[in-house]
């Protein structure tokens, strides 16, 4: 489950083309990982058809929805601050309805409801289709709860309404839930099992969002290599499928090679890796095709084989390395990012060194590294104490980030001289008289705009760069554009 949480967007309010509703008003705020951010997008979508239009101002919501997360600890007190404001504003508008939606949902419903009486419905991220009768029975007067986690929803047959887009880039969701009993996570406990979504309906939405003129488009997933469609069903089951079924599945790296024959001049990437199912069928498929981006978030969490069984990866680190060098042998030019888990209960210092040495083995181009802190519900939670020290865990922490950076620039350094083509995004953070976009491995490349524009393909010459960042001018169009 491991995820990418991008600090810039959390808490953003979804707003939407107003359609001619009955007048009612919706705000919605997302907290998390990206499919968090996704799946708001099919909540604002099934609350379209019930006449609400999307707001940003608090004050004029008939409806507030918070989209929760609860990995980290930080995104729980998050919530319940905003959850307080909310509160605040009911007492001056009391008709206003709050309601509090994904991860946390499940572990805090009783808390939320009876005991704090601080929301009037509470939605689990399988449960969306029926918003519409909850906040029926919430207009009643009643509070309303469904948390049930289900094995068949995908939300296939919702076409997401994209919220905040750039009209470059949109996630596109292929799978829900994860069977990986990971001891530090709450995903299976939040998410439920693991069921894939009908490639058909993938494609459909695909080619809709190439048809609305989107370049890129991220397949999404707890774990997206395990993507595994047979007619329906849990991953868990394939192996009671007819002989029918198991012809003709489609695992990930068939679903990658139809996405890029459709369209083969939109950028395909895909998040999150496990590296115990990325498998070399996928890895071929990304060196074959162009169009598919050439980097992979292959979280790691640990260099110690002790530390990751602790941990209930079901890889070794002889068995990633392995992976590695596949990786870089069909494909040399591929980024590959981490997550690190620093300070798990009983690592020691030897470990420490033991995910050091593999992170000097792989130098990885970025990573998203973090000292361990509980999280209830989780294997970690109830059956191992915590017990590295708090100033332990800072310091490690420091060594590995300390190291990524070094890495980071030294792949960075590898891209000056070159001329690489790179997707334009948006405006420099920096500088308004500068674009930004990333190139296939995922690397930001910012250049002076000149008369290019936003969703344009460029070829950029390098000539600078920092540990984050490729600094460059254009040179002209890519053939993509």
């Amino acid at each position: 489950m491991e995820k990418i949480i991008d600090e810039k967007q959390q808490g953003n309010a979804l707003v939407m083309e107003p359609k001619a509703g009955n007048g009612k008003k919706l705000m919605i705020e997302s907290y998390g990982c990206q499919m968090n951010f996704s799946d708001s997008e099919i909540v604002a979508s099934i609350l379209a058809k019930e006449g609400f239009d999307t707001t940003q101002s608090l004050e004029e919501a008939d409806l507030v929805l918070i989209n929760t997360c609860s990995i980290r600890d930080k995104a729980e007190q998050t919530v319940r601050k905003r959850l307080e404001k909310y509160n605040a504003v009911k007492k001056i508008n009391p008709g206003m309805k709050v309601g509090v939606l994904g991860c946390m949902a499940e572990r805090l419903k009783a808390k939320f409801l009876e005991e704090e009486k601080i929301v009037d419905l509470v939605v689990g991220p399988d449960a969306y289709k029926d918003l519409p009768n909850l906040i029926h029975e919430v207009e009643e007067g009643r509070n309303a709860v469904n948390v049930i986690l289900s094995k068949e929803e995908t939300y296939g047959d919702i076409s997401p309404v994209r919220l905040q887009s750039n009209g470059v880039s949109a996630f596109v969701s292929i799978t829900r839930g994860c069977d990986n009993m990971c001891t530090f996570c709450v995903v299976p406990f939040t998410r439920g099992r693991e069921r894939s979504r009908d490639p058909q309906s993938i494609m459909e939405e695909v080619n809709d969002l190439a048809a609305k003129g989107f370049k890129e488009i991220t397949l999404l997933g707890q774990n997206v290599d395990s993507y595994l469609w047979y007619g329906g069903g849990l991953k868990k089951d394939f192996k009671n499928a007819s002989e029918i079924q198991k012809a003709t599945a489609t695992n990930f790296a068939g679903l990658l090679r139809m996405v890029a024959e459709a369209h083969p001049k939109m950028r395909i990437r895909f998040s999150t890796s496990n590296p115990q199912d990325m498998t070399l069928d996928v890895i071929e498929a990304m060196a074959k095709y162009p169009n598919i981006c050439k980097y992979i978030h292959l979280p790691v969490q640990s260099g110690s084989n002790r530390i990751l069984k602790e941990m209930n990866r079901l890889h070794t680190r002889e068995e990633y390395f392995e992976l590695i060098d596949n990786i870089r042998r069909l494909m040399p030019d591929c980024a590959i990012s981490q997550d690190m888990i620093t300070g798990f209960p009983t690592e020691t210092e030897e470990d420490h060194q033991d995910t050091l040495s593999l992170m000097e083995y792989v130098k990885y181009d970025f990573g998203f590294m973090f000292a361990y802190s509980e999280r209830p519900g989780t294997m970690a939670a109830r059956k191992m104490e915590d017990d590295v020290p708090e100033e332990v865990k800072k310091r490690r922490l420091t060594e590995i980030v300390n190291l990524q950076q070094q890495h980071s620039h030294y792949r960075t350094k590898q891209f000056v001289g070159k001329t690489v083509e790179v997707l334009i995004e948006k405006e420099s953070k920096k500088s308004d008289a500068h674009w930004s976009g990333r190139t296939t491995q995922n690397t930001v490349a910012v250049f002076p705009k000149e008369n290019y524009k936003v969703g344009d393909f460029v070829m950029v010459k390098i000539n600078d760069c920092t540990s984050a960042t490729l600094i460059g001018e254009a040179v002209g169009y890519s053939e993509n554009q």
